[in-house]
């Protein structure tokens, strides 16, 4: 059975403690209607900054329509998870050792958010639990947990729940904790009460902007996928176009470098879950150390991170460029070349051919 009006708002407070409980930072409460997202969508479609992320086009308008996904629907839980792993040190801190790591021709960038366990999972049985949590107060109810796993436009959503405010990066921002968190959503048939949106605060600072590396961020809240280093090396499954290869520089899964350029990740919070907590040295691994892993290896080190999806093919292309990259000053390594030649005759001819790049920039 529904509780009752008055019941309802005492039932929100108690999923935003119960949330809490499970490791959630933040709990909050939206509508469902999304309508003023949908141009948006439309233009960014239409423009192919999607790239080969089809998914993204498939469900056509349901994605800014949840009440069609998930027939029944008329709120929206969304919840916010920090994930900056515990061995990084608040403030600026922790963008000041990431940037000392781009900065290392030698180091493999790995972004921040994939060196532990995939949030995916994480996420998913958190919110799973917070969905039967409810169930146990109430009885049965219409719902679906999610994060990043359905046609949904989780960021408006999480917007319109005052979770934060969309930054000019397209980052969802939040004045307590910057950018660095997942979200996840529960969509449920109980007509909770809502929360109020909070406005931007990003005012005219465009770090975001001009620090691109690829300039994938076209203006305030344009983003060219096709360009964005997190889509070439994770999303891209074929060759990395060559123009771009120089400006991916060491980073070899994801980019961080928006986030680390805005003055909001300040107060970024570090992990409350140990799930996030750095895995096989990915904080501090070299290209050539990486480059090294062959296929088993690669799976038996990736299990449980969201880093096994591209797989080892595309782990080694990605390696490839950083450590044809590493030429800008390290020109003719002999540790370098010496690595890239173990692959030179690799059976994909997708790795061979970023190998065969990456020598040319040794001049070997």
């Amino acid at each position: 059975m529904i509780p009752t009006s008055p019941d309802l708002h005492e039932l929100a407070r108690a999923i935003k403690a119960w949330g809490r409980e499970l490791g959630f930072a933040d709990v909050r409460i939206a509508d469902v209607d999304l309508a003023h997202a949908e141009e948006g969508l439309q233009a960014w479609l239409a423009a192919g900054h999607h790239g080969e992320m089809d998914y993204m086009a498939s469900h056509g308008m349901k994605r800014a329509r949840p009440a069609e996904l998930v027939p029944g629907t008329v709120r929206a839980i969304v919840a916010r998870m920090d994930y900056l792993p515990k061995n990084n040190e608040p403030g600026s801190a922790w963008r000041a050792r990431e940037a000392a790591r781009q900065a290392d021709p030698g180091a493999a960038v790995v972004s921040v958010y994939a060196r532990g366990r995939d949030y995916h999972k994480v996420l998913r049985n958190r919110l799973a639990q917070l969905a039967e949590r409810v169930k146990r107060e109430i009885g049965e109810y219409g719902y679906r947990a999610f994060t990043d796993s359905a046609p949904v436009m989780e960021l408006p959503l999480a917007a319109k729940a005052g979770l934060g405010w969309r930054g000019k990066h397209t980052l969802l921002l939040s004045r307590e904790a910057g950018s660095t968190f997942f979200i996840g959503e529960i969509l449920v048939d109980l007509p909770l009460p809502i929360d109020e949106a909070t406005s931007g605060h990003c005012g005219q600072c465009s770090n975001c902007i001009d620090l691109c590396p690829t300039q994938a961020i076209l203006g305030p809240g344009r983003l060219d996928a096709r360009r964005c280093i997190s889509y070439l090396t994770i999303e891209l499954k074929g060759s990395i176009p060559l123009e771009l290869r120089p400006l991916i520089g060491n980073r070899i899964y994801g980019c961080d470098d928006c986030q680390l350029a805005c003055p909001w990740n300040k107060f970024a919070q570090r992990a409350v879950l140990p799930d996030f907590d750095e895995r096989n040295g990915l904080g501090d691994a070299s290209l050539v150390e990486l480059f090294a892993w062959e296929e088993e290896e690669f799976n038996r080190r990736t299990e449980g991170s969201p880093i096994r999806r591209i797989g080892h093919e595309r782990w080694l292309r990605n390696l490839a460029v950083g450590l044809g990259n590493a030429a800008s000053s390290r020109a003719g390594d002999p540790a370098i070349v010496a690595a890239l030649r173990t692959r030179a005759e690799h059976p994909s001819a997708l790795v061979r051919e970023h190998v065969r790049w990456a020598l040319g920039q040794h001049g070997a």
